[in-house]
């Protein structure tokens, strides 16, 4: 029992670690001139999406508040809300998708889901701080949640083999990967 929750421990933090990692990665990457303001890849849910495999919910949630606040200490309070908003929206809607247990969706499915349901989060949050002039963005973020989506579960599909090989991922990893 203690095993297991110091391998949870062990997991959450170098997952989170991965995920800050690739959210500054990604900061790095120049703006593409056709997306808008703060729109970006989502790379870092990558590790969201590991952690929904090897965890239990409690600790990818954590991966995604660490996330959100990491978004608080570089880029200020109203980034800190929408991640917050929408990682943790994305991460429960992931987990769901991943535990359902009749119905097969697969990475790429996973992602887009994960993807859309944390713009949705975030055009929650912008309802509430601006106005309902946001709900033209609904479109665009459709769009940008399918192509965002997808390629993070390309990613995650092709890196799958590799995390699997790391003594501490284990190989109970294996939901997301089968297409």
């Amino acid at each position: 029992m203690i095993k297991d929750g110091v391998l949870m421990l062990c997991r959450t933090g170098v997952l989170s670690a991965v995920a800050l990692v690739l959210s500054i990665f990604e900061g790095m990457l120049p703006d593409l001139p056709f997306v808008l303001p703060g729109m970006k890849l989502g790379l870092s849910n990558l590790a969201v999406m590991l952690s929904l495999e090897l965890c239990p919910l409690p600790c990818a949630l954590c991966v995604a508040v660490i996330k959100a606040l990491f978004a608080l200490l570089s880029r200020g309070v109203t980034a800190f809300v929408m991640s917050l908003i929408g990682g943790l929206l994305a991460t429960i809607g992931m987990f769901l998708l991943v535990r359902a247990k009749r119905l097969h969706f697969g990475c790429f499915g996973i992602g887009v889901f994960g993807a859309f349901l944390h713009n949705c989060g975030q055009l929650a949050v912008a309802l509430v701080l601006v106005s309902d002039a946001v709900y033209g963005y609904f479109p665009i973020l459709i769009v940008s949640a399918v192509i965002t989506g997808s390629v993070t579960g390309l990613v995650y599909y092709l890196v799958m083999p590799s995390l699997k090989k790391l003594p501490l991922m284990g190989d109970n990893i294996g939901n997301l990967q089968n297409l």
